[in-house]
């Protein structure tokens, strides 16, 4: 089943996934020490590392909502995302540069603009090219390549900490490396559909108004997103929690390869069945995880228990995220597709920075396993949100409803 859906999927949305990998393969390089360079080289805090974080995403997020208006608006997908890509791949030298926490700072923000100017339109581009019934596993697929990248980062990180006696900043400039890859081959493979421009000709000015065409079901998804995004901080946090339990610097970018492994494995499937089943099971499930993922790593007292934690939380990840992208490219008309990816990660964001200034809080006044049952808590309350609301109101439909599969016709 899973090589005959794999053979339906256009180039394009392979491309995208390629360039997704490269990107995260930069990122999470970075990302992966980048806890370690801000707490141990320039001695922040944990609650400095949070407002980072919280600051980065959050800043991604509102630029997503300007750049999905403005992506809908001027019907260009491809453009946008060039940007954004680009963005990103200049200031990964900054990283290894940065002398001062301000600069690692400037860097983490700049990156986080590349982000948010690039995900609402290359998002909105999956479900413009995806059929329908193919959505799920669309976006399953390209998240999985993304996260693929995710994972090798950080065993690159790994890697070169060793061969390179724990110098940081040499391997921070190895990341520069496949974040211009990924710009390239954005700019070379894909193909932008062609009708997106002939529409945008014809649009009135561009109004924030336009969002109210956008109906309960969606704004029931962004919901649910917020929910998530609130019991789930930054991972950054996984990262330090391998360093509390005693793992030497050199191997804890593996948290996260580990971590993004597990996501990657997940998200394609994940995708599958989204297009295949009740989508609120499926998200029941991905609570659920996440609850034992924050209760073990809660408890951790070992490498280990870290390790199984983290495998936890990329299961979650994977069956959640490619399936919100999803109910988001459902819900929302296709002439404000990259508008409501812009919303919703909006939302998204803003509640991120919450989190994670909570979770640096908790961290810094009472330790890592308050900060994880804090965690557990927030996901079992937003689990139960979603149990007990009535199936039977209007705007659930996409969550239990896939869209129908093409009839084949008859020979």
């Amino acid at each position: 089943m899973i090589a005959a859906h794999l053979r339906q999927i256009s180039r394009s949305i392979w491309v995208l996934g390629m360039v997704s990998l490269f990107m995260d393969m930069s990122s999470e390089l970075v990302h992966s020490l980048l806890p370690v360079f801000v707490v141990s080289v320039f001695g922040a805090s944990t609650l400095t590392l949070g407002l980072i974080e919280g600051v980065a995403e959050a800043t991604a997020s509102l630029t997503k909502l300007i750049s999905g208006l403005l992506s809908d608006h001027l019907g260009q997908r491809k453009l946008l995302a060039v940007i954004g890509y680009g963005l990103a791949a200049l200031t990964k030298p900054l990283f290894p540069l940065a002398g001062t926490v301000g600069l690692v700072v400037t860097a983490r923000f700049v990156d986080r603009i590349g982000k948010g100017i690039r995900g609402a339109p290359r998002d909105a581009l999956v479900g413009d090219i995806a059929p329908a019934h193919l959505r799920g596993a669309c976006y399953g697929l390209r998240q999985s390549l993304d996260t693929v990248g995710a994972c090798v980062g950080p065993l690159l990180a790994v890697a070169f900490m060793v061969v390179l006696a724990n110098d940081i900043r040499a391997v921070l400039w190895i990341a520069v490396i496949p974040a211009c890859l990924a710009v390239l081959l954005l700019v070379v493979g894909v193909d932008e559909p062609p009708h997106l421009r002939a529409a945008a000709r014809v649009k009135p000015p561009l109004r924030l108004a336009d969002v109210r065409q956008l109906g309960a079901a969606y704004w029931w998804v962004v919901l649910i997103g917020g929910m998530l995004t609130l019991a789930r901080f930054s991972e950054a946090f996984l990262v330090l929690c391998a360093q509390d339990v005693g793992l030497r610097i050199a191997l804890v970018p593996l948290v996260m390869a580990v971590m993004s492994g597990v996501y990657a494995l997940a998200s394609y499937p994940a995708g599958i069945i989204a297009d295949r089943t009740d989508r609120r099971t499926l998200l029941a499930v991905g609570f659920t995880v996440l609850i034992a993922a924050d209760l073990v790593l809660a408890g951790a007292r070992g490498v280990a228990a870290v390790m199984v934690g983290a495998a936890l939380w990329g299961l979650h990840m994977g069956l959640t995220q490619g399936l919100l992208a999803t109910l988001v490219a459902d819900t929302s008309p296709a002439h404000l597709r990259a508008s409501a990816f812009g919303l919703f990660n909006l939302a998204s964001g803003l509640v991120l920075f919450a989190a994670s200034v909570v979770a640096g809080l908790l961290w810094d006044s009472y330790g890592a396993p308050a900060t994880f049952l804090a965690g557990a808590g927030f996901t079992a309350v937003s689990l139960l949100a979603l149990l007990l609301r009535p199936r039977r109101a209007a705007a659930d439909a996409a969550l239990s409803s896939p869209p129908p599969r093409p009839r084949s016709p008859r020979s």
